[in-house]
This record gives structure tokens, C-alpha cells and sequence, in this order.
């Protein structure tokens, strides 16, 4: 087998996976492994004197051994066997892309909401966002469906991939174990405004290229010249750094309005309005968005592959 075929084959088949079965909740998941380790850390490290400093040795800790523990493992998978190599890098990438998951998330809080009222949209909405849901309306749950998936394009589709075209399955784990880290203690809060502060600015860095890269994709796949417009005016006005660029791309292209106030635990945070139509958010919103994440996924594979299969180049 030619040492290209050992990095697109698997790419391949780990998408193919993510595109049909999504993530296996049943069976054992390397990020449910991640988010229990940070847990443990947390809990003896975020206490008493030197929170800064305890929690930059455990983000910097457990980023480099996720880096070091995969590429140990790849590297024993390709000494016994090409094949056992593809296998496993295959079910890595299968388990670090999160396309097919993040719709289905997105499409029950949508189902939850027309079939079942209010109340149950709220709920399920409370299982993807941060955010209090307690006392959103249909319009902001909606609104808030878009967001959270136009973000988490980024981070759940093009980062993974495009760590996993610089460094392998090594590089694609590391960047889930930041992105993990971030979702878990990455808040301003008075709890983590010190232990979790490295943590987020690694992830900042980490998703810098990454959103502008997904942003970038959605406006040119789906030919929306608002989209690329919003991207240049609304991009960076997000308090996030990297969340504001598909969200503009996103509100370019369905020409609707994000931010506004939003209640984290208990504390009202007004976020900068990306777009200027404060529209009605539909059904059919969501259904537009299905088309862009996959396009977005699967151009964003084809461009590994093209990068990689005329040249040979090796990780």
C-alpha cells in the first residue's frame, strides 16, 4: 500500500462512517475519555493559590500527551500492519469529525419545538448551548440552532480535518482535547476566569485559521456575496475571536441578525448583532444549513485530497 493511500483512505472512510452513523454513543469515545480526565484534573487543581498557573501545567500537560499517546499508537499500528493502521486511523477520524451529529442535534431541538411546544424546544436546546434556556423564545431558540451550528462547523468539521491533514491522527486528537478543554472550563466566570484562561487562548489559536477557512467555504460554495461582506464586517466584532466568522458567513447567507443578550449562569451577556434582518427564522433556515455543513465537510476533504494525492506528500 502506498504511503499516500495511508492518509487518504482512512480520511475517506472516516467520513464515510461520520456520514452515515454519526457519534456511537453505545461504544467507547475518546472524547468521553478526554472531558473525564480533564474532570479529575479539575477537581484537585482548580483550588486555592495559583489557579493560573495549575491550570496552564494542565492544558499544556494534557495536549502534549494526547499528541505523544496517539502518535505512539499509530506508530505501533503501522509497524504491525498497513491495514491495521488504516483501521484504526479510520475510526479516529470517524470519531473526531462531528458533522453528521451536530445536525442531528440541531434538527431535534427544531422537531422538539414544532411538535411538542415551547418548553420541550427549550430542553433540548439546553443539551448543545450554554446558555440559560429557560426563557427563550421560538425565535431565539432558533436563532440559537444556527449559531451554535455554524460555530461548531468550525470546530467540529474543518478544525479536526485540517489538524488532521497537518499531523495525523495525533494532531487531530490534540486539537479535540483542546477544543474539550475550552467547552469545559474556557468560561470567564468566577470559577474558571483563572484556572481555564490558557486553555481558551490555546483553543483561540487553535481555531484562528480553522473559522476563517470555514467561513470562507460557506460563502463560496453557496455564491453569497452578502456572506463575504458580513465576513469583513462582522467577523471579529464577536467577543469570540474565531465563533464571529461562520456566524457571519451564515447570516450573509441567510440573511438574518445573530447576537443580541444571552444569560450565562445567571449573567446577562449582550454579544455584538452580526447581520442587520431581524427576519423570522423558519424551518427551511435549517434545512439550508444541512447543505452547507455537508458541502463545507465534504469540499474540505477533497481539499486535503487534492493537496495531498498529485504530490505525495508525506505527514
Amino acid at each position: 500500500m502506498e504511503q499516500i493511500e495511508l492518509i487518504i483512505l482512512p480520511l475517506v472512510i472516516g467520513y464515510i462512517l461520520d456520514l452515515f452513523f454519526g457519534d456511537p454513543r453505545k461504544l467507547p469515545h475518546p472524547i468521553v475519555l478526554f472531558g473525564n480526565t480533564i474532570s479529575f484534573f479539575t477537581k484537585y487543581l482548580n483550588k486555592g493559590k495559583y489557579q493560573l498557573l495549575k491550570g496552564a501545567l494542565m492544558a499544556f500537560g494534557l495536549v502534549t500527551s494526547v499528541y505523544f499517546i496517539f502518535l505512539y499508537i499509530s506508530s505501533i499500528t503501522l509497524l504491525w500492519h498497513n491495514s491495521v493502521y488504516v483501521v484504526f486511523t479510520s475510526i479516529m477520524v470517524f470519531y473526531g469529525l462531528a458533522n453528521k451529529s451536530l445536525l442531528q442535534e440541531g434538527s431535534e431541538v427544531f422537531k422538539h419545538l414544532n411538535e411538542k411546544g415551547l418548553e420541550a424546544g427549550r430542553k433540548r436546546l439546553s443539551w448543545i448551548v450554554g446558555r440559560d434556556t429557560s426563557k427563550l423564545s421560538e425565535q431565539e431558540i432558533r436563532l440559537a440552532v444556527l449559531e451554535t451550528l455554524s460555530e461548531n462547523l468550525s470546530d467540529g468539521v474543518v478544525a479536526p480535518l485540517f489538524y488532521y491533514a497537518i499531523a495525523g491522527v495525533p494532531g487531530m486528537m490534540c486539537y479535540k482535547m483542546i477544543n474539550t478543554m475550552d467547552s469545559m472550563i474556557g468560561y470567564k466566570n468566577e470559577k474558571y476566569i483563572l484556572f481555564g484562561r490558557v486553555a481558551a487562548r490555546i483553543d483561540d489559536v487553535a481555531n484562528f485559521i480553522p473559522a476563517r477557512l470555514t467561513a470562507l467555504l460557506m460563502v463560496l460554495l453557496n455564491f453569497s456575496s452578502k456572506g463575504f461582506v458580513y465576513i469583513f464586517k462582522y467577523g471579529n466584532a464577536h467577543l469570540s475571536p474565531n465563533a464571529g466568522y461562520p456566524e457571519s458567513a451564515l447570516a450573509g447567507i441567510l440573511n438574518c441578525q445573530f447576537g443580541g443578550p444571552h444569560d450565562y449562569g445567571g449573567e446577562s451577556i449582550h454579544k455584538p448583532f452580526i447581520g442587520v434582518n431581524n427576519r423570522l427564522i423558519l424551518n427551511e433556515d435549517i434545512n439550508k444549513l444541512f447543505h452547507i455543513n455537508h458541502s463545507v465537510c465534504f469540499a474540505t476533504i477533497l481539499l486535503i485530497i487534492a493537496i495531498y494525492f498529485p504530490y505525495g506528500i508525506l505527514l
